[in-house]
């Protein structure tokens, strides 16, 4: 496609707004449309649409004239009813939009937390059976049914970092606080990816792919179903706590570590926000395999989430551990 029309909803938001940048930078012939429900004042280059998932008569017309939907917009807090009118509810309206407009290519944002509790180690998504037990992850899952429906492709990410992250590392600090040693010796891996490279890898399936330090011989525009979307080697916990560490965004680690009865019951014995669920799933195994999303988009995945840090550490010191919001 020599302009293609490109659809973002969830546009101002973590991995929209960086998937935007990356629009911009490889293919500013694009015409894109972007769909929020706080459209900023200046329009940067795109074409801002008013839209919410969770008002279904809004979504009418925003697929028009368009060739590639990226469904990036979820919501992920507490509230049961939002998850489901946006995350499920809402997912299928914007993709029957997009069949009513005849779009070719789908690709949605999806969440390895769909796998509920684990532990999980290096499984490929053919080796796992979803088993979500937040609103947010269930509500998560059951969107992906009318992508896959439509012949579109689902990418499944790990935790993602970078400035604009309200989540991850937020959370890291407040559970550092409240359990100050390392985690049952710091062994945990988990999936990660720096938004920037999980937007490279967006943006290279919405466009065909072949760009970016790979080969380019991946097949980005026939890829359907459902990938892992983060970096192919997991990163150990104490790895990066010692690297939040050097970028001053956590204390320095201290030398003992603790067990893991021990650590649960200082979370449990300490006000904060992170609940033990989060807690876990920060660090103990939740590792997945990536591989074959990076070769069919014919990309690199890059030197991995710690090498990429620095770019958001003034962001991270300056949020500290906050309450997500």
């Amino acid at each position: 496609m020599s302009a293609p029309h490109v659809v973002v909803t969830g546009a101002t938001g973590f991995a929209g707004s960086a998937v935007l940048r990356r629009l911009a930078a490889q293919a500013p012939q694009a015409v894109v449309r972007a769909v929020s429900r706080t459209p900023p004042a200046t329009a940067h280059g795109v074409r801002w649409v008013d839209a919410d998932l969770a008002a279904a008569e809004s979504l009418r017309g925003v697929c028009d004239g368009a060739d590639v939907l990226l469904s990036l917009a979820s919501y992920i807090g507490p509230d049961a009813e939002r998850c489901a009118a946006v995350n499920s509810a809402g997912t299928e309206a914007l993709v029957a939009e997009a069949r009513r407009a005849g779009v070719g290519r789908i690709v949605q944002l999806s969440t390895c937390a769909v796998y509920g509790p684990g532990p999980h180690r290096g499984q490929d998504v053919g080796e796992l059976t979803p088993a979500p037990v937040s609103p947010a992850s269930r509500s998560r899952l059951a969107g992906e049914e009318p992508v896959l429906e439509a012949g579109g492709l689902v990418l499944r990410a790990g935790l993602v970092l970078g400035t604009g992250d309200r989540w991850v590392v937020p959370a890291l600090v407040d559970a550092f606080r409240r359990v100050p040693a390392g985690w049952g010796g710091g062994e945990g891996l988990a999936s990660f990816v720096d938004v920037d490279d999980l937007a490279r890898l967006i943006v290279a399936f919405a466009l065909g792919g072949g760009s970016g330090g790979g080969s380019g011989s991946g097949d980005a525009a026939g890829a359907s179903g459902v990938l892992h979307a983060h970096h192919p080697e997991p990163v150990r916990n104490r790895d990066l706590m010692t690297a939040l560490a050097g970028h001053r965004v956590l204390p320095q680690r201290p030398a003992g570590d603790w067990p893991w009865p021990t650590c649960l019951d200082a979370l449990a014995g300490t006000p904060g926000w992170v609940s033990e669920r989060q807690f876990t799933l920060l660090a103990r195994d939740h590792w997945y395999r990536a591989d074959e999303a990076w070769r069919l988009a014919g990309i690199a995945p890059g030197p991995g989430p710690l090498a990429r840090l620095g770019r958001a550490a003034q962001w991270y010191r300056e949020r500290g551990g906050l309450v997500p919001g």
